[in-house]
């Protein structure tokens, strides 16, 4: 019953029983559930690891199960924190996959590559965006990982933005949080958004990515280098993939003009990114790349919680953040 909550049958059936029968030890147990006193001994260790058993405070030595609406809340939480860990590994192998996709689309010839045209240069770039903008029909989905944008790219995309959005085609954006420190970008964001355009934000970005109508993608072969190249994908597969990439962050992403939720923990959502990039081994330039602040600034949010963490060391943090529930046990 409870093996959907990762509890196997017999430590399931020896759980049960010392809560019905509280002062019977392991042999009393194992007579009861037909088993071997070794057996018995094996559940132990399982429901102690799951916290679903305590040190009695009335018989020194022994131990008791934890009450049934404790211990179902400790596993769901457990499960919970799992799901969770799961989640991120999917949504960084999704982001590994579509970085690989256009690195690999760089080592040989366009040719060889049903479904992929390069765009190499900044030049070549921007005339394929314009070209295959002029075709869009229903809608544009965007990753826009820069943080505050420059008052002269704010102006140069209105007149394309405002073309899309008179002729009804939907547009979903995702920005950095750090946009929201930039006046002018806030500005241009609200007036995006009072033309019917969408925007949400989140702490990080995996890569840069324009999706036109579900049917192609466009994505740097370097996020370090966006300018240098890029590759349009046609696949359907590689599309199915990166539109599921783009509804999962776009669900996590908040509004723009929706303040941030502190967690139970006390972490903003910058923080918890912070601290998990922490975890990863980036360096503060990578750290202040995905969230789209300075190097400075990211040195000392990092700095910042590793005081809160009373952490001497980058190694000492991940340990203490695992301690304090801050990430997931791996």
């Amino acid at each position: 019953m409870l093996t959907a909550l990762g509890l196997d049958a017999m430590s399931e059936a020896v759980y049960r029983s010392m809560l019905a029968h509280p002062q019977e030890g392991v042999s009393a147990l194992a007579a009861r559930l037909g088993t071997t006193e070794t057996a018995i001994r094996h559940s132990l260790d399982t429901l102690s690891e799951l916290s679903l058993l305590r040190p009695s405070g009335e018989y020194e030595g022994t131990l008791r199960a934890v009450s049934p609406d404790i211990g179902m809340e400790i596993l769901m939480a457990r499960q919970q924190e799992e799901l969770a860990a799961q989640q991120l590994r999917i949504e960084a192998s999704r982001a590994a996959a579509a970085q690989l996709i256009a690195e690999y689309a760089d080592l040989r010839p366009t040719g060889m590559h049903p479904g992929v045209e390069q765009l190499i240069g900044i030049d070549q770039i921007r005339d394929g965006l314009a070209r295959l903008t002029r075709n869009l029909r229903e809608e544009v989905m965007t990753f826009a990982p820069d943080g505050g944008q420059k008052p002269e790219h704010v102006e140069a995309a209105r007149p394309l933005n405002r073309d899309l959005l008179e002729r009804g085609v939907r547009m979903r954006t995702v920005y950095l949080d750090s946009v929201r420190n930039s006046p002018h970008t806030v500005a241009y964001l609200n007036w995006l958004t009072e033309l019917g355009g969408r925007v949400r934000t989140v702490p990080s970005l995996p890569t840069r990515m324009i999706l036109m109508d579900r049917t192609i993608a466009v994505i740097p072969v370097s996020s370090d280098d966006t300018a240098a190249g890029a590759v349009v994908l046609t696949g359907q597969g590689t599309l199915t993939a990166l539109c599921a990439l783009f509804e999962h962050v776009w669900e996590s992403a908040r509004p723009l003009g929706e303040a941030a939720d502190v967690s139970d923990l006390g972490l903003s959502p910058q923080e918890q990114s912070v601290i998990d990039l922490l975890s990863k081994g980036h360096t503060d330039d990578t750290i202040a790349k995905r969230l789209g602040v300075s190097p400075r600034t990211a040195r000392r949010l990092a700095s910042d919680l590793m005081e809160r963490l009373g952490a001497h060391s980058r190694f000492e943090a991940g340990v203490r953040s695992v301690q304090q529930g801050w990430l997931p046990a791996r």
